[in-house]
């Protein structure tokens, strides 16, 4: 089992919040409230070091500051050995690829998150539109992975989508939040679900629901999968082992494309020890090499960073 970690997926809020207020992604949308609680860049450092966390990705907590990054590029600069920020930006912004590019330049930022803000609306150009491709190509050119996270409902018609993009820039590594399965369904979209009438029943192992989802990119090396809480979340829920999940996604993937992040700051539900119990537990039925390459090595990889 690996005995360092690196934490993919951390949600800082800060407690300043007359430095660092909250935005909407468009100023149609009402400014968020504040959190019940902070994870500062210092509250993060000190669970890290508690937990045996070596570095972290600092993703932007968009639905509290929309893509004002400010916090997450200040705490980078202030502990540039143990954060990397993960912006998120506007993808219709012509702007945008441009902006990117000066932040890897001179923030070190490591990576790009596409995020869409409105999940009830049942399109693609905030991954996909010639503006958008624009930061696909950005990130190609500077070797800087790309994230997206795609809602439960999303699936059928946008992973066939990043399956053609990623086709088309294989050399750039893509990460798939909370692995873009039916174990990925945050309790945003299962409270949207039930509130429509539907019931949210998840597939069962040993296939948990990989062959209707995931499975098309079984040949394109360059997806990743990014398993964090809301899978653990859900797993737990149901019932199902994440050991086993884990295994299954390994061994139909390969041992090189899954990593780990907390999803701390995202909620309370668990302690980051807890988080990083289940991290652990899910690598059970690794070997040791997978374990590591699944909690570590994979991440310092796509990411660049060194231990």
């Amino acid at each position: 089992m690996a005995d360092h970690l690196l934490d993919t997926h951390a949600h800082l809020i800060a407690d300043d919040w007359d430095k660092y207020r909250a935005h909407p992604f468009t100023p149609d949308l009402p400014v968020p409230e504040r959190p019940p609680f902070t994870v500062t860049a210092e509250q993060l450092l000190a669970l890290m070091d508690e937990h045996g966390v070596d570095q972290a990705c600092l993703v932007q907590r968009g639905h509290v500051y929309g893509y004002d990054n400010s916090y997450i590029l200040d705490s980078a600069r202030k502990y540039p050995e143990r954060f990397h920020p993960v912006v998120i930006l506007d993808t219709q912004d012509p702007a945008t690829a441009g902006i990117y590019r000066t932040m890897v330049r001179d923030d070190r930022v490591a990576g790009f998150r596409m995020a869409n803000s409105r999940p009830w609306i049942l399109d693609t150009a905030w991954m996909s539109s010639p503006t958008a491709m624009e930061i696909w190509q950005a990130c190609a050119d500077l070797g800087t992975p790309m994230t997206l996270i795609v809602f439960d409902n999303q699936l059928s018609y946008v992973l066939p989508l990043i399956k053609l993009i990623a086709l088309q820039f294989p050399g750039l590594p893509i990460i798939l939040d909370h692995g873009a399965m039916p174990y990925g369904i945050s309790q945003y979209e299962v409270a949207l679900r039930e509130e429509a009438g539907e019931s949210v029943v998840l597939p069962p192992p040993p296939d948990f629901g990989i062959d209707a989802t995931i499975a098309i990119f079984e040949d394109v090396p360059n997806v990743h999968f990014k398993i964090t809480e809301i899978n653990m979340e859900q797993l737990v829920k149901s019932g199902q082992s994440s050991a086993e999940l884990l295994r299954r996604m390994v061994d139909r993937f390969g041992p090189q494309r899954l990593i780990w992040g907390s999803d701390v700051g995202q909620s309370m539900m668990w302690t980051y020890a807890e988080k990083v119990a289940m991290a652990r537990e899910a690598a059970g039925q690794l070997s040791a090499d997978e374990a590591a390459a699944f909690l570590h090595d994979n991440a310092a990889r796509i990411y660049g960073l060194t231990a």
